[in-house]
Order: structure tokens, then sequence, then C-alpha cells
């Protein structure tokens, strides 16, 4: 017999509860063995080191940075993905998202040719005096290159979900696109702006292959924690371990935040004021 939720009928046969424990168990049991490393009376005093506590400030401020950049560009291209059909719509999606299948060095690759010293816009920078490549900026950059894919997918899903009919009815009512924009559509899909915000930040937060690459590895300047766990992996077991379960458990914190449960269809209040 097929259960029943709170909510009715779920479709869903008995067999594959079992595969999904399967799957629960395949992601849960690597975690499980990291914690059993972890050395607990220890675990303070590694995860409040100098080098731990800069490594992880700097993470929070860089993904912070990038998530904001991620907003700025990411609306615009998800509205126009959504909203605005052209010819080449489809190519612009596909590169878009490129970056969620691309191999993080690669993207680190592309940055510095493109910003470094000798790369496509870095030269001129360089002439201007600006210094990009190795930088704190460079870290935000290579943060953003990886995270914009997934701003783009969760807001683009929400608009196309949310349909254009309360946008078009205040534009028969003489409401102006910016108008429109702010006080309709915004509104009504920032739900999953706000999850893709987060997922982008926690995307960002774990960023390591781009950043190595492109901003190389300086204490207080580009180690971000991931790097950090990288080079304390050669030298202090015990404090990776440590590190890995405490950017685990600020990642989990994170998107955890990205799940809310769906609001019922309705038009943004004041909208059509």
């Amino acid at each position: 017999m097929n259960r029943r939720s709170g909510t009715g009928y779920t479709g869903i046969p008995p067999w594959i509860y079992a595969i999904a424990a399967a799957g629960a168990v395949f992601v849960l049991l690597p975690l499980v063995a990291m914690v059993a490393k972890v050395n607990w009376p220890q675990f303070i005093p590694l995860i409040t080191s100098e080098s731990s506590l800069t490594a992880l400030g700097l993470s929070l401020r860089t993904s912070a940075a990038s998530t904001a950049a991620c907003v700025v560009l990411g609306v615009p291209l998800a509205l126009v993905l959504a909203r605005s059909p052209f010819p080449g719509q489809r190519l612009l999606r596909a590169f878009v998202l490129l970056p969620l299948v691309l191999p993080p060095v690669v993207g680190g690759i592309a940055l510095l040719y493109t910003f470094g010293r000798q790369g496509l816009l870095g030269r001129s920078l360089e002439m201007a005096g600006i210094q990009i490549a190795f930088s704190t900026t460079a870290v935000v950059l290579a943060q953003t290159f990886v995270a914009l894919p997934f701003l783009v997918v969760s807001l683009e899903g929400a608009l196309r979900t949310a349909g254009n009919k309360y946008e078009a009815v205040a534009a028969t009512l003489g409401a102006r696109p910016s108008t429109v924009l702010r006080r309709v559509t915004i509104p009504l899909v920032l739900p999953g702006l706000a999850s893709g915000a987060v997922l982008s930040f926690a995307r960002s937060l774990g960023e390591f292959g781009a950043t190595l690459t492109f901003a190389g590895s300086l204490q207080g300047v580009t180690r971000t924690l991931p790097l950090e766990i990288y080079l304390q992996r050669e030298t202090d077991a015990d404090a990776a371990v440590a590190l890995s379960l405490l950017l685990v458990a600020v990642a989990v914190a994170v998107v955890g935040l990205s799940y809310r449960r769906p609001r019922v269809d309705a038009a943004p209040e004041g909208a059509f004021r």
C-alpha cells in the first residue's frame, strides 16, 4: 500500500525508500568517519589558532562580497533568460552555466589569462596601476565565477514557475517596467533569490581550485579556509580534520537556510497600489 503524508498521496513506491536510504548513507558515512577522526580534546585550540581564524575570516568576507557580486550580475541574467526570448538564448545559458561542470582549476586559468599581468584585460589594468591576480580581489572574482550559476539557476527557475500574469496586470494598469520589476517581480521571486544567494555563498565558501590558480595562497590575503585545510593536511592532520569539520558545519548551516516551505501563490502585497 502506498503511504500518505500529511499533505496527501506521495506516490513513492516502498523500494524507493531503500535506495534513498543508501544514497543518504553514501553522503553521511564519510562525514561520520571524519567526525570520528577529530581530535576532540584539541578541537577548540585547533580551530582558533591565528592562521585558522585568519583564513575563516577571509573566507567569510570574500564569500559575502562574491555573493553580492552574484546578485548584481545574476539577477539581470536570470531575468533575461527567463523573460526575454532571443536568438542564441540557449547558447548564452550554456555559457552562463558552464562553471557548474567546468573544473575549477580551468576557471582559475581562464581568469588568470583575463585579469593576470599578461592577460586580456590585465595589461591595461596593470598600466592603470591596478593588479588583480594574486590579491583578495582575485579571490572574490574566482568565487563569483564558480558561484554565479547557482544564483542564476535558482532565480530563473523561480521566475519560470511564478509566470508573468501579475506583471502583465501591473503593466496594463500603467506601471512602468522598472516599477513592475521593483514592486511585482522581485517580491514575487524573493524566496528563489534568497535561496540562490545562500547557495552562492555556500559555493564561494568552499571554493578551492580557481582560487589557488588565480589568487595563490598568501596568508591573510588570499589563503581562504579551504586552502588552509589543504596546507594543514601536509603538516598537521589533526588541524586539517578539525578545520574540515568546521567548514562542513558552516556550510550545512548556510545551505539549511536556503530551504523554506513553498508559500501560497499570491500577488505581492501592494503590487498594484
